[in-house]
């Protein structure tokens, strides 16, 4: 419940009008996403200039859906490292087609978080074919469904 009450105000922030690139990132804004039926979900959100919603990983099947390039697409983790907290490695690589992104996160729980925990930093690494990379810094939650 207390998850829900600060999640909330949170997803409410996210801009509107969905960024397709976000301080002069190829990565924009995805927009409001629900918590899944069951498991667990990280919401992430850019740290720079601009707040927005620019990731969700869902713990169990494993997906990462950020917008690349104006595009929201879901990735399938690949692989993770370390041991998981509530679903997800501290670092996780996710690949569709000739793209992938390595999520490195540090979660923190709290009591005062029942279904869910903090995810005080992240990384986002974007790798494709015949582009640069980018690393974006992201901070945000992971909520869990009962």
């Amino acid at each position: 419940m207390i998850f829900a009450f600060l999640l909330a105000p949170a997803l409410a922030a996210a801009d509107p009008r969905l960024p397709s690139s976000i301080d002069g990132y190829p990565i924009g804004g995805i927009g409001r996403q629900s918590l899944p039926a069951k498991g667990c979900a990280a919401y992430l959100f850019s740290t720079g200039a601009t707040r927005t919603l620019v990731a969700m990983a869902v713990a169990d099947p494993g997906t990462l859906r950020i917008a690349l390039d104006g595009q929201v697409r879901d990735y399938a983790r690949a692989s993770g490292k370390s041991a998981a907290d509530l679903g997800f490695a501290d670092q996780a690589r996710y690949v569709a087609g000739d793209t992938a992104a390595t999520l490195t996160m540090t979660i923190t729980r709290r009591a005062d978080l029942a279904q869910g925990a903090i995810v005080s930093d992240a990384t986002l690494l974007v790798e494709r074919a015949g582009k640069d990379g980018v690393i974006m810094p992201l901070a945000g939650m992971i909520g869990c469904a009962s």
